[in-house]
């Protein structure tokens, strides 16, 4: 009697659970394709770049308010015409994106906010150095918005949220690089020349220039778009009265989460080096902890927008970016190690909110007037914004900074307002 075993015994296989390529830790990635890969690193790296050309100013107020003599008032006007110029830019630069394209108004804002960061290290006097700081806002203004739309065009509605997230989260990674920075040129130069430096090495983004012109392309169907309407987008068209309601509310959304999160990201820096009197290399040691809980808050802020959907998530790190902001500027006298352990959660609950950014405003706006709609009502918000870490400027020498920063949680209060005017749009197809 034979033992063969029957043909299909031979050719059975073992029974295998397969996740779809889209799947799994890393499923957002792969789904992308390969330009959608491109497009990610060159928003990813575009975006650290601007992160790394913002924070060159915060980090350096303290040597130039003494190089120049300039109060807190003065040094808050900064970060205000910063923000206010942004908010033309990123609305230009919207504009730009759906008439020439999303990588074309990418280079465009690359190349000013690093060309610009460049001069203000050669200004002679505060004037000129508002001037220049003003004009690199303009580029820097326009880079998040059209990175964001780039990418959103080619991610899935799966995963939109935490591959928005991702290119959020390069924020931190160019805010860790300007504080590496900084620590090893203050330790080296006299501060009259620190500053100076601080900001000639604005010229990194230059070179990610040069790559992005020969490997980034925008999705075929936004260039499909584009092509069709022949250039005959409008700004107006975000103010009709379809997407009037939109731009209004998702504007005071945009100007609460950022009144709060540039309050903190401006004067920071400067509470912990005048109240709580840390040294440079100190300084350096506690914003490690509020950068490292920045980066994990935007990957888990955007698996969480995915999950929990686009309002939800905002809603929630609204609450707990105020409670964490009042806590953190009311730490006792003494108390630096409470101060060096709160300033994870605080980096953490302040970025995870800005991940459904990204994916809630390109859904909000239809493909025609994605750029427009996304570059101003980010922008605009962060004009309007700009009031609040002047606000903490004036407030600071009769309040302290760490008083003062309190303020911010009001712009979070006025961020989950705004969400009662917008709808969910987890889920949806950008058309």
């Amino acid at each position: 009697m034979s033992t063969t075993p029957p043909p299909q015994a031979m050719t059975a296989q073992p029974t295998t659970t397969e996740l779809p390529a889209d799947d799994g830790a890393l499923g957002w990635f792969r789904a992308l394709g390969p330009r959608g890969r491109r497009a990610f690193a060159g928003a990813f790296g575009g975006y650290a770049l601007d992160s790394y050309d913002y924070f060159t100013l915060p980090l350096s107020m303290v040597a130039l308010a003494a190089y120049f003599g300039l109060d807190s008032g003065q040094t808050g006007l900064f970060t205000t015409v910063t923000l206010l110029a942004s908010g033309l830019g990123g609305a230009l630069a919207g504009v730009l994106a759906d008439r020439v394209g999303r990588v074309r108004a990418l280079m465009i804002t690359v190349i000013t906010y690093a060309v610009f960061t460049v001069a203000c290290g050669f200004a002679p006097n505060f004037e000129t150095l508002l001037v220049f700081r003003a004009l690199q806002g303009v580029g820097f203004g326009g880079e998040w918005a059209v990175g964001a739309i780039l990418v959103a065009e080619y991610a899935s509605a799966k995963h939109r949220g935490r591959t928005l997230g991702a290119i959020q989260s390069s924020w931190a990674v160019g805010w860790g690089l300007a504080v590496i920075v900084y620590t090893l040129v203050f330790s080296v130069f006299d501060d009259d020349v620190a500053w100076r430096v601080m900001f000639w090495t604005g010229a990194l983004p230059a070179l990610l220039v040069v790559w992005m012109r020969r490997r980034v392309q925008d999705a075929p169907e936004a260039i499909a778009v584009r092509e069709k309407s022949a250039g005959q987008t409008s700004f107006t068209a975000i103010f009709k009265p379809g997407l009037l309601r939109t731009t209004i509310f998702a504007g005071l959304l945009s100007t609460g989460v950022q009144g709060g999160y540039y309050t903190l990201a401006t004067w920071v820096p400067t509470y912990l080096k005048t109240d709580r009197g840390l040294s440079v290399v100190g300084t350096g040691g506690y914003l490690t902890f509020l950068i490292s809980g920045a980066f994990l808050g935007y990957l888990t802020g955007g698996y969480l927008t995915d999950r929990l959907g686009r309002r939800r998530n905002i809603w929630l790190f609204a609450l707990l970016s105020a409670v964490c902001i009042l806590a953190y500027g009311n730490i006792p006298e003494g108390s630096n190690t409470l101060l060096l352990v709160l300033g994870f959660p605080l980096g953490f609950c302040m970025s995870a909110i800005f991940s459904g950014f990204g994916s809630f405003l390109a859904e909000l706006y239809p493909t025609a007037v994605r750029g427009t709609g996304q570059g101003f009502t980010y922008n605009a918000g962060r004009a309007v914004g700009a009031v609040f870490p002047t606000t903490v400027g004036f407030l600071a020498d009769s309040w302290g900074v760490g008083g003062a920063l309190v303020f911010g949680a009001i712009g979070y209060g006025i961020a989950a307002l705004a969400l009662f005017g917008l709808p969910e749009t987890r889920g949806k197809e950008l058309v």
